[in-house]
């Protein structure tokens, strides 16, 4: 491993300050970064330990019904957080569909925010990555490609983001806090994860310098708690990473749905989301043929990366359908024993 100077700010300005430094890397549980250090593939020359950081462990009720949440409250404790888990089932049904459970006790949810992608030609050292070293080219092109991206992809990377966490969280608006330099600011979700185009390096909106302080989750999220699921297709039953996922959610009026939220994970360098899906649902009667065709436009688009993930696509379709489905039949009173998995049983 190479050598890195360790600093363990007291506030949150003086990580900032910390982090400003090139060759940064800030440190909450680990999870991930450690093990992109050993494996030499994160490099960082200085690493600013926020663990201890005073304000960012809480989970808030704002006065307008907004749910704040710090950016080091732990994945299990936010998904067992009762009034949390009531509110928001699907979140918690991917918090804890996600890892292992010793992992989910370490991990914070702005570490999860933060996940580098799991392509594991980004994980091996010696293979050509435009996102380790941009110019070097992309390993992945040509060669295997079944968990690698179907939407959003460019000729200079074709990995997926791999957290369960952030599927949810974009279909319900969630919104970053953010500190920095320059002072504080607010990023929606949607727009905090960026896609490769030219610049695979840059993985998401921050800016040199900036700390995930808090995750806001909007008022009208609790609106769906009656019918909201997350479900996961993976190549086993825990403790990997999603091939597909959906997160579906619905408000029902007289027999007809009111609002529709719908998020596909395992296509994209970050959760996708397509309006044009959701307003396919609005007004119709819950049926496969409505879910189809939101589905359908979920997938408009839709490319495989070579032969070995053409079959995603319809994976994906089949997910999203069986997604809505489960969500119309209504969220179950407790998460199942096997959280967000097609064999869980409600």
């Amino acid at each position: 491993m190479r050598r890195f100077d360790y600093i363990r700010p007291a506030s949150v300005p003086e990580a900032v300050a910390a982090g400003q430094h090139p060759g940064t890397a800030y440190l909450a549980a680990g999870t991930n970064l450690v093990d992109l250090m050993k494996g030499g593939v994160a490099t960082p020359e200085r690493v600013v330990d926020i663990t201890r950081l005073p304000g960012l462990s809480a989970i808030e009720r704002l006065p307008d019904g907004t749910t704040r949440v710090g950016a080091l409250v732990r994945n299990s404790d936010l998904a067992h957080d009762p009034a949390f888990a009531k509110d928001y089932p699907m979140v918690a049904e991917a918090l804890l569909a996600g890892a292992s459970a010793q992992l989910r006790n370490a991990a914070t949810v702005g570490g999860n925010l933060m996940q580098r992608t799991r392509c594991p030609y980004f994980t091996d050292a010696v293979s050509p990555c435009n996102k380790r070293a941009p110019g070097s080219g992309c390993a992945a092109l040509g060669h295997a490609t079944r968990i690698h991206a179907v939407q959003g992809w460019s000729a200079h990377c074709i990995a997926t983001h791999p957290s369960d966490f952030c599927v949810p969280l974009a279909a319900f608006d969630a919104v970053v806090e953010i500190a920095g330099p320059d002072g504080d600011r607010a990023v929606p979700l949607t727009d905090f994860h960026r896609l490769p185009g030219d610049h695979p390096e840059r993985e998401t909106d921050l800016r040199p310098g900036e700390l995930i302080t808090a995750l806001r989750l909007p008022p009208e999220a609790a609106d769906f708690r009656a019918h909201a699921r997350y479900l996961k297709v993976r190549d086993r039953t825990s403790y990997a990473f999603a091939v597909v996922s959906a997160a579906a959610a619905l408000t029902l009026e007289g027999g007809r749905i009111g609002r529709a939220r719908l998020a596909l994970g395992g296509l994209a360098l970050k959760p996708w989301r397509v309006a044009e899906a959701e307003a396919a649902l609005a007004g119709q009667a819950p049926s496969p043929e409505a879910y189809a065709k939101a589905a359908d436009a979920a997938l408009a688009g839709a490319e495989p990366t070579g032969a070995a993930n053409a079959f995603k696509i319809e994976l994906a379709r089949r997910v999203a359908v069986r997604a809505l489905t489960q969500a119309a039949a209504g969220t179950p009173a407790r998460i199942p024993a096997l959280p967000a998995s097609p064999f869980g049983i409600v």
